[in-house]
């Protein structure tokens, strides 16, 4: 059996292309050998202090709830409840198309079996610290002028991939190895088009 390649995937619940990114990964994991930690960054946190058009800080501003309450329970229920809880609020953000954070979050609590109460943390900075560590180390592997999805393998991080639409099967696969032996190479820095569409979910 081939060795397993080890994964590093930082998220932002909000974020389409990291929900898009991260189902690919999901499919990664049925045809290839890999091991993912999933890991918690925060474009609100990316965008402290930046000049953006008013309608985007709104957003931001109004972003901290999710990724802050997926914090929180991973420090009191375990790091295995990130990936669950980021599939139940990807889910109700991203193809039940609902908007409100709150709901969202609620939602998704009651989905995995976690404590209601949970949901206190999204109004409350008590869990940043944490948040923050989380980011940074997401950041640090790949500079502060990209975005959300990060992944790393085997310790090789970089932005993306971004992708509109969500390879299944060997497909996945492939597209996993060719990211990879692109990323293992240290002087390959960026590969890009501008995109035509966004994510498409079915």
């Amino acid at each position: 059996m081939a060795e397993r390649q080890q994964v590093d995937f930082w998220f932002d619940p909000i974020c389409p292309f990291a929900w898009a990114t991260s189902r690919w990964i999901k499919e990664v994991e049925k045809v290839r050998n890999i091991d993912v930690t999933w890991n918690v960054m925060s474009l609100s946190m990316l965008n402290e202090g930046r000049d953006l058009p008013a309608d985007y800080r709104a957003m931001m501003d109004n972003s901290w709830g999710p990724v802050r309450v997926i914090t929180r329970a991973a420090q009191e229920h375990g790091d295995d409840v990130k990936d669950s809880l980021y599939t139940a609020m990807g889910e109700l953000f991203h193809y039940e198309k609902i908007e409100d954070r709150g709901e969202v979050i609620s939602k998704a609590l009651a989905k995995v079996g976690l404590p209601a109460d949970l949901a206190e943390a999204a109004d409350t900075d008590a869990n940043d610290e944490a948040l923050r560590a989380s980011h940074e180390v997401g950041i640090g592997k790949v500079g502060q002028d990209v975005g959300t999805p990060i992944l790393a393998v085997d310790g090789v991080a970089f932005f993306g991939p971004v992708i509109t639409r969500i390879p299944t099967g060997e497909d996945a696969g492939k597209m996993f190895d060719a990211a990879a032996q692109l990323a293992s190479f240290p002087y390959f820095f960026e590969m890009k088009r501008t995109r035509t569409e966004s994510p498409i979910f079915d």
